[in-house]
């Protein structure tokens, strides 16, 4: 990194802090605020609350006995992806009538609170980012914002502090966190409102903003460690809000297993940079500017017969597909739909899975250094783009379309950071942030009016039915296509351009300049897919006749202010977010030079391209893609978009058509049916990983019941043993022959005794007598045998 120039921000801390203060109000008081008042004899259970109760006849469900027990076995949620007749009852009823003591100013807090705090943090970056604008036009090579809270750990020569950091990179992902944040909060107040729990939700949301921000303002690695794991934590939380449904608490439980996977390897990385840097330098710290600055002293030090950095970033990239869904870690992903529909357009689309993307760009430094690694994260990230694409084509649950296609997006980030281009990685980042939750939003405005139901063939027509909800979706669908001039054109075909120009390695001093124009090849295919499956969910949802339930249909409306204004101004940014990195012209190439100063890894992996002989395309300094070449590129990118938009149109222009879409896949009922199942990869991970770490736990189960336990009874059988041995001498030994058969024999002999101590003269002179007679005949026999 160039020399860098720290100013202290005293109002950096409350960026965090303030989200935090608003979950941990809602947390402790929220129930209150949202249930006070109630004088319903049932009290505050807001289970209980998430139906009409005044009129439980009404709704076919029996007496008030069989009703509770109804609500008993309910979710306690108002929309989600339940398309059960009884659920579908209770929403309809919960959208006209408040629960009982549940006030609109309660509910009225619990937002503002949740807003509030939000909106207060994102007001504080923007001030930050004017600041850090106006002290990095003064001369500096790079300022950056510091503040130190305190000495966290102090043992030896470590020293790590609590300290938040904005410099140039993690003050974009700041403001799109607060931002988006604060739209998806405003989002939430409609589409949640509803719903039991309400508070609750408003609170984990604020949790989520908290550990995200703590991410990405961490100064150290060990406190974006501790970000990293708290947003595992709040997006479990979030994932499972619907608890008392198992299919959630399954989603919610294997996004957290899966993303511990990662975690482990977060950890072995950072303590191999962590150990080596010291051992190297003397230096012993996680701080990310004093790891960079050393990071070269890495190249020296082999491990396995690889350079340590290798190793070391290896690790890390692991845990990154962990957290950005990346093969094979992804799984979890798709199922995490299970969650609110908020919680995907925060979680999926623009926080929590671009964190590995963060990571990897802090950690720019080392990754510059290590081409192999940079080469195996091209091939996993194209592989990934079009592999989730390719399920993403045959998916009717609108929310899983879109889950896939995170998942392929996220291959394309990774795509510019493998090639060097680390700025362009951020820049998708930050379109995809703004079209793909404009997507999930509007997803979830089409769900909440279609009484929950999620399957797209189930829908059609609701571009007149839902205008505002469809524009906006429409704008988004383009930009994500890469039709130009809207964000996803100059993010994505950048990345596409730096994919190709690239030079990557193998192991050693294999070189592969040949995988560039391989992996851009495919990654120009799932680009197409992108644009074939977006416009097929557009067609089917929005065009053609509507082909709900006439009860659902019945009900179809617009939404409300609160989550069509979000709608809005997401889907302005997707159209004219990209001209911030701008890349046909020099001087609107924004977003390129303001990170340059933290992306110095880019310089390194330029300079590496060149010493190949294989310079890539758009190095610092030169005129980016000021060329007929690169203006060719993007007009192939452009026209390969289109066209598989208007095929796709072909196809889905009078909307969804069952008999039509056989017909497409007619030829090819193995690859339909393949992708529908989705590879069968969870059937494969089921009977791999699953089934092998349910094998190992039934054998360290029957280990722990014959070996553990079999030694523990065999020693407590032993000691049992041992006991009745010692207990036996005991009784036998000691207590029988030693003490009574030593008192038996005294007896006997005082028995004996007791017969010449009668105490009567008379037996004493007949004992007298008879010894004498015995004295003298013993003598007489010894006279004659002496004589």
């Amino acid at each position: 990194m160039e020399h860098t120039v720290f100013h202290e921000f005293g109002l950096l801390w409350l960026v965090p802090i303030l989200p935090l203060m608003g979950a941990a109000l809602l947390g402790l008081l929220g129930r209150k605020i949202e249930y006070k008042g109630s004088k319903h004899p049932w009290g505050n259970d807001p289970a209980r609350y998430d139906f009409d109760w005044h009129d439980p006849d009404a709704h076919g469900h029996g007496d008030h006995a069989a009703h509770e027990a109804h609500v008993e076995g309910h979710d306690g949620h108002g929309h989600g992806g339940h398309s059960h007749d009884l659920d579908l009852d209770v929403h309809e009823h919960a959208e006209h009538h408040l629960a009982p003591g549940q006030t609109h100013g309660g509910m009225s807090l619990i937002n503002y609170i949740a807003m509030g705090t939000v909106l207060a943090s994102a007001l504080i970056t923007t001030y930050a980012l004017i600041t850090l604008i106006g002290a990095n036009g003064h001369g500096h090579d790079n300022v950056a914002l510091r503040q130190v809270l305190y000495n966290w750990i102090f043992v030896g020569n470590t020293n790590i502090e609590l300290a938040f950091l904005a410099d140039r990179l993690s003050i974009v992902m700041m403001m799109i966190i607060t931002w988006i944040g604060f739209l998806i909060h405003l989002y939430s107040t409609g589409y949640m409102a509803h719903d039991a729990n309400h508070w609750r939700f408003m609170a984990y949301l604020n949790l989520f903003i908290f550990a995200m921000l703590i991410l990405v303002m961490g100064d150290s690695l060990l406190v974006l460690f501790v970000g990293w794991e708290g947003v595992g934590l709040a997006s479990y939380l979030l994932i499972g809000f619907w608890h008392t449904s198992m299919d959630n608490a399954k989603a919610a439980m294997k996004a957290f297993v899966v993303n511990r996977v990662g975690d482990f390897f977060f950890v072995m990385g950072m303590l191999l940079i962590y150990w080596n840097v010291g051992r190297e330098t003397g230096v012993w710290t996680l701080n990310v500017y004093e790891l960079s600055a050393h990071a070269p002293v890495l190249t020296g030090v082999m491990f396995g017969g690889a350079m340590m950095v290798t190793v070391a970033t290896l690790c890390l990239f692991v845990a990154a597909t962990g957290k950005s869904a990346q093969l094979p870690l992804y799984v979890w992903l798709p199922d995490a739909m299970a969650g609110p529909t908020p919680v995907s357009a925060l979680i999926h689309a623009a926080t929590m899975v671009t964190a590995g993307v963060y990571m990897i760009c802090r950690m720019n430094a080392f990754f510059a250094l290590a081409p192999t690694t940079l080469t195996v994260i091209g091939i996993v990230a194209t592989l990934t783009a079009f592999f989730s694409a390719t399920i993403a084509l045959v998916q009717n649950d609108i929310k899983k379309v879109l889950a896939y296609s995170t998942v392929s997006q996220l291959g394309f980030m990774f795509m510019g950071l493998a090639s060097g281009a680390f700025w362009v990685g951020i820049f998708h980042v930050m379109t995809h942030a703004f079209f793909k939750a404009c997507l999930f939003l509007g997803s979830g405005s089409v769900i909440h009016s279609n009484s929950d139901e999620q399957d797209m063939r189930k829908y059609g027509g609701l571009r007149t039915m839902m205008p505002a909800t469809a524009a906006t979706f429409m704008i988004s669908w383009l930009a994500i296509s890469g039709v130009p001039p809207l964000s996803g054109f100059f993010s994505k075909d950048e990345i596409l351009h730096q994919l190709h120009g690239a030079t990557f390695m193998g192991f050693g001093e294999l070189r592969m300049p040949w995988l560039g124009t391989l992996l851009w090849g495919i990654a120009s295919a799932a680009a197409m897919l992108t644009a074939f499956y977006m416009t097929r969910q557009v067609y089917m949802t929005f065009f053609g006749e509507n082909r709900a339930d006439p009860e659902v249909k019945s009900h179809i409306h617009e939404s409300p202010a609160s989550m069509t204004i979000p709608l809005w101004v997401l889907a302005s940014l997707a159209a004219v977010g990209g001209f911030i990195g701008f890349i046909f012209f020099e001087p609107w190439v924004v977003l390129e030079h303001w990170l340059a100063p933290i992306l110095t890894g880019t310089e390194k992996v330029h300079e590496f391209a060149a010493e190949v002989g294989h310079p890539a395309h758009s190095a610092f300094g030169e005129s980016g893609w000021a060329t007929m070449g690169t203006m060719g590129y993007a007009t192939l990118s452009a026209v390969l978009g289109i066209a598989s938009i208007l095929f796709a149109r072909s196809i889905y222009a009078k909307g969804y058509k069952d008999d039509e879409e056989r017909s497409f896949w007619a030829s090819m009922p193995g690859l339909h049916k393949t992708l529908y199942n989705k590879y069968y990869v969870d059937e494969i991970y089921a009977a791999t990983v699953v089934a092998g770490v349910m094998a190992l736990s039934r054998l360290c189960s029957w280990c722990d019941r014959t070996v553990i336990d079999g030694i523990v009874h065999g020693v407590a059988w032993s000691v049992r043993g041992l006991k009745s041995l010692v207990g036996a001498i005991d009784r036998f030994g000691v207590d029988k022959i030693g003490v009574e058969g030593t008192a038996n024999v005294i007896d006997k002999l005082g028995s004996v005794a007791r017969l010449f101590q009668t105490g009567r003269i008379q037996t004493y002179l007949v004992w007298t007598f008879i010894v004498l007679l015995v004295l003298v005949a013993s003598l007489q026999g010894g006279f004659k045998a002496l004589f």
